[in-house]
């Protein structure tokens, strides 16, 4: 038999299972794993749950482990776009400021889009050109750099930026190829050098290497403190900038920034970590003058989610901790909640397309519509993706895939999930 024919085969066997649990109402204790589905060993030994629900009727289609408490990853992403669609205004909160006499004070909300990398924001540079005198209340030591439980050696990785109240530049050093000292912030251009060495930067300075032809564009975090960032802002703005420990009283006003929506956006397609971690921040600052993941991911457990069947430890909003436990159930809880409140263009708009091989960003099939609308989580021994999928009949479900402990590679769980998605979508 040609490996097509084994792969057909496979997907004819799954698709009749699936039909035959469904119709008997058996699913909890018919399909346990994956290897119940798959007939495949190297499943056995692994952590697997499934949940399938029908997005219109309500109805559970299949439940297996669904109330038990898996490793998330950055399915916490989902959870990070339901508090930024109940908690944030249709423009983000770029900045909070009162204006006294010929001085403005502002403070930072956790607003990510300042002139970073991808959105190159200049919105809060255009308020502040046109004042007198600004004085920067700065809340840094208020809020961890890292989130708890991140891995310490990440400190040197693009994916684990610094988190503060004022970011700029995406809080990392972006090293362009060709000419020598081309990176952005330049405040750090004398701070590269151009060897081989293994490291990107040096753990505790802001010291960075480069290789001395190197060919790519390199981004490394950079080390956040408040003189840097009241001397980043000076150097951007070009005028003096001075600092006040005290934010001064009474009734603030808030500069708008970009569509919430657009920085969503590029945190769901691209699992941008920095910008999860931000939008929690500019929630919280939303809810009071203190900005605090911890307090806000506490609120909204206590209010917006009080209905979970169960609440997770939740810990961050990228996802980057292995604190975080969360089950498939309360993930197809959340994504039900929004497919409920949000128009479903709006919504679907923010989650990537996926396929076997990971996140689409770019739909590039013109023959089909998207049919899986789904946000993938990983880190070692971990693949989760959960989201919506369309049915060639119309119909949508919600579904969350969670596994974890695998000793198989990554790609041979996203195949098994393909398989599960593509034989729903022609059942269903």
């Amino acid at each position: 038999m040609s490996s097509f024919e084994k792969r057909l085969h496979k997907i004819l066997f799954i698709s009749t299972f699936i039909l035959l649990f469904t119709l008997t109402g058996c699913a909890s204790s018919r399909l346990t794993k994956f290897s119940s589905v798959s007939h495949e060993d190297s499943f056995s030994s692994s952590f697997h749950g499934l949940v399938l629900l029908d997005a219109n009727t309500g109805k559970v289609l299949h439940n297996t482990n669904g109330g038990t408490f898996f490793i998330p990853a950055s399915n916490v992403k989902i959870f990070t776009l339901f508090a930024a669609k109940k908690l944030l205004p249709r423009k983000a909160p770029a900045l909070h400021y009162v204006s006294q006499e010929d001085t403005t004070y502002i403070k930072g909300t956790g607003y990510p889009a300042t002139l970073h990398p991808y959105f190159k924001d200049s919105t809060i540079f255009s308020f502040l050109r046109n004042k007198k005198k600004v004085s920067l209340f700065l809340a840094q030591n208020q809020i961890p750099r890292f989130g708890p439980g991140w891995a310490w050696e990440d400190y040197n990785t693009y994916f684990s930026p610094e988190n503060n109240d004022f970011p700029l530049y995406g809080n990392v050093l972006t090293i362009y190829p060709g000419k020598r000292k081309n990176a952005v912030p330049p405040i750090f251009k004398d701070s590269i050098y151009y060897q081989k060495v293994k490291i990107g930067r040096e753990e505790r300075s802001n010291t960075f290497y480069a290789g001395p032809n190197h060919k790519d564009t390199l981004t490394l975090p950079f080390i956040t403190s408040s003189g840097l960032t009241q001397k980043k802002l000076a150097n951007a703005l070009g005028q003096q900038i001075s600092v006040t420990n005290i934010f001064p009283k009474g009734n603030k006003s808030v500069l708008e920034g970009l569509e919430t929506d657009s920085i969503v956006k590029r945190m769901m397609q691209v699992s941008d970590n920095f910008l999860a971690e931000q939008l929690l921040l500019m929630c919280s600052s939303t809810l009071s003058d203190t900005l605090s993941t911890k307090k806000v991911i506490s609120h909204l457990l206590e209010n917006e989610l009080k209905d979970l069947k169960n609440p997770p430890r939740w810990v961050d909003g990228s996802g980057l901790s292995r604190y975080n436990l969360f089950t498939p159930e309360s993930m197809v809880h959340v994504l039900k909640r929004m497919y409920q409140e949000i128009p479903h263009g709006e919504l679907f708009s923010l989650f990537p397309s996926w396929d076997r091989n990971g996140t689409i960003e770019v739909w590039d099939k013109p023959e089909e519509s998207r049919y899986v609308f789904a946000k993938s989580g990983s880190m070692g021994n971990t693949y989760n993706l959960s989201g919506y999928l369309k049915t060639k009949s119309g119909r949508m479900l919600i579904f969350s895939s969670m596994n974890n402990h695998f000793r198989i590679p990554s790609a041979k769980v996203r195949e098994e999930i393909e398989l599960i998605l593509m034989s729903l979508r022609e059942r269903y």
